[in-house]
């Protein structure tokens, strides 16, 4: 055996020593156990392969969410044929969702739909017994149908929930004032304006009834 060919058996009994070495001693990365990555949204890829990134969708808005977006908007152009639209379809989505219905009742009476807007705050309040304003408007809505002395329950209603609201108590004095009751309407307007001072429309009517001589 030659010199050069001795240095090469060396040669090669230390590549196989250090490979074996390497291979029994578990210090290489194994599939899905040793690989961490780095960022909690660490991408498939990199620059080598940027046809090979995948990344996180983009998540899509809710479509009821959608909806009602589009009904508020459509409510602030006055739109409520639009609004009832995207309303409905909204319904069909999730038909017992209170918050949904309390816009649609809403844009029933903004449509002079009372009998409709009725039907749906009493949804409302069956979901949520305690919604206050669903009262109220309830009463205001009983009021347009000549149901005086059941939207008077409602009022008394949604006073008791929040005793604190001022229009509550200026909405109760308006129909108690259609229905010529001015003395309770006066005492319930004074209430409104005592809570909020910035009502002018309950300052006005109480000088007038008042000043007018209508008690």
């Amino acid at each position: 055996m030659t010199l050069f060919q001795l240095i090469l058996f060396i040669a090669a009994l230390v590549i196989f020593y250090l490979f074996f070495k390497k291979l029994f001693s578990e210090d290489y990365p194994r599939r899905g156990v040793d690989y961490e990555a780095k960022n909690a949204d660490a991408q498939i890829g990199g620059i080598s392969r940027p046809d090979k990134i995948f990344s996180r969708p983009a998540v899509k808005p809710d479509r009821v969410e959608e909806l009602l977006s589009i009904a508020d908007e459509s409510v602030e152009k006055s739109d409520m044929l639009e609004a009832k639209k995207a309303l409905q379809s909204a319904l069909i989505l999730d038909k017992e969702n209170p918050d949904i219905l309390s816009r649609f009742a809403y844009v029933l009476n903004a449509m002079n739909d009372f009998a409709g807007a009725k039907e749906h705050y009493l949804k409302v309040l069956e979901l949520t017994p305690d919604d206050d304003m669903a009262e109220s408007s309830l009463a205001n809505v009983l009021h347009h149908l000549g149901e005086d002395e059941e939207a008077l329950k409602h009022h008394r209603r949604a006073i008791d929930l929040d005793p604190d609201y001022a229009p509550h108590y200026f909405n109760y004095a308006n129909t108690l004032y259609d229905m010529g009751e001015k003395g309770e309407a006066l005492k319930n307007y004074e209430k409104a304006y005592a809570i909020d001072p910035t009502l002018k429309e309950a300052e006005e009517i109480i000088k007038t009834l008042k000043e007018g001589g209508q008690l």
